[in-house]
């Protein structure tokens, strides 16, 4: 890594000299010049104090979240068709992060399979149709417009109970999918 090149580019986003960022650090305009070239490397406190004049700190500057996706197009997203069911996977990384959202199509009388328990949550929206939802012994019904939530340390699942393909955005976290 280049740390002089990123220090440059910070203290050029937030619009200052090398002699004010020196002043704001208590180092000299050489030792800044010297440091965005690269001809110097800083202890971890001198770094951390020129981060923290530069508006950031050492976890953010070190981060790779740059190359982090961030949005996902239609040609990102993983398919599982079954049937006239479908399950499509909106971000094809989710089952390592903390939750994991879907896109679930259910054809009239359709489920998906019963999920044993286990920890977390479980969150969908109901974007079409009308669904019955199995949590250990309750029955609940949602329906187009409707949400819900619900702990996943009982069996359920999903039953399409309308006359029409429901369509649900689901999260599940964590990812259990």
């Amino acid at each position: 890594m280049e740390l002089g090149i990123k220090i440059k580019a910070l203290r050029l986003k937030k619009g200052l000299t090398q002699e004010e960022l020196a002043s704001r650090c208590e180092l000299t305009k050489g030792y800044i010049s010297q440091l965005e070239n690269d001809l110097t490397s800083p202890s971890i406190a001198t770094l951390n104090d020129i981060l923290t004049s530069l508006g950031t700190n050492l976890t953010e500057f070190f981060s790779d979240d740059g190359d982090e996706q961030i949005v996902f197009k239609a040609d990102d997203h993983f398919e599982k068709v079954s049937g006239d069911d479908k399950i499509i996977w909106l971000v094809p990384t989710a089952q390592k992060n903390m939750m994991e959202p879907i896109r679930l199509e259910l054809s009239p009388g359709s489920e998906t399979e019963q999920d044993i328990p286990h920890d977390g949550e479980e969150f969908g929206y109901v974007l079409s149709g009308k669904v019955t939802l199995f949590i250990g012994k309750r029955q609940e019904e949602a329906r187009q417009g409707e949400s819900f939530y619900f702990r996943a340390d009982r069996t359920h699942y999903i039953k399409n109970t309308g006359d029409e393909t429901a369509v649900i955005i689901w999260l599940s976290c964590p990812p259990n999918f």
